[in-house]
């Protein structure tokens, strides 16, 4: 009787994983650039939607922006420093950082001949709401009022908003 009950135990796992493993999952790919501060993968998902949002990956026609014209100087050690262009410079997508129930902003604060200033932060989480404790490093797109051209892009960070 004892081996019998291991035995329908053992099977039932085995059923249980096999059922499992026919669900669709989610992988895991290597993140574009090579910056070593920035996080070594990124999970593959669906084509970016134009609304604006954090997307899990980099929008298509995304340029990558010299290292010398990034000054993340501002940002805390292990923050996420990859910066594109797209559009023909109009459009910065740079990773960002986020967690739980927080979401990943940016805004451009200041654009001058020499630089461009852009503002990362997170929304705030909701009073009371249960939220993972995760990270997560999505691109965020920032709109530019002319093309970044040989400007440098100046990264700081706020607290959340």
């Amino acid at each position: 009787m004892r081996h019998l009950t291991k035995l329908v135990g053992t099977g039932l796992i085995l059923m249980t994983v096999t059922a499992c493993g026919g669900q669709e999952t989610m992988a895991i790919q290597p993140a574009s650039g090579g910056d070593s501060a920035a996080p070594s993968g990124s999970i593959a998902t669906a084509p970016p939607s134009p609304s604006g949002k954090p997307q899990l990956q980099l929008p298509p026609g995304s340029t990558p922006v010299a290292a010398g014209k990034v000054d993340a100087a501002a940002l805390p050690k292990g923050f996420p420093r990859q910066v594109y262009t797209a559009n023909g410079g109009t459009i910065i997508n740079l990773r960002a950082e986020e967690g739980g129930c927080q979401h990943a902003l940016g805004q451009a604060i200041e654009q001058t001949a020499q630089h461009v200033v852009l503002d990362l932060s997170e929304t705030k989480a909701q009073t009371g709401q249960m939220c993972t404790m995760d990270l997560r490093y999505p691109y965020i797109s920032v709109a530019l009022a002319a093309p970044l051209g040989d400007r440098t892009v100046v990264l700081k960070q706020s607290p959340p908003r």
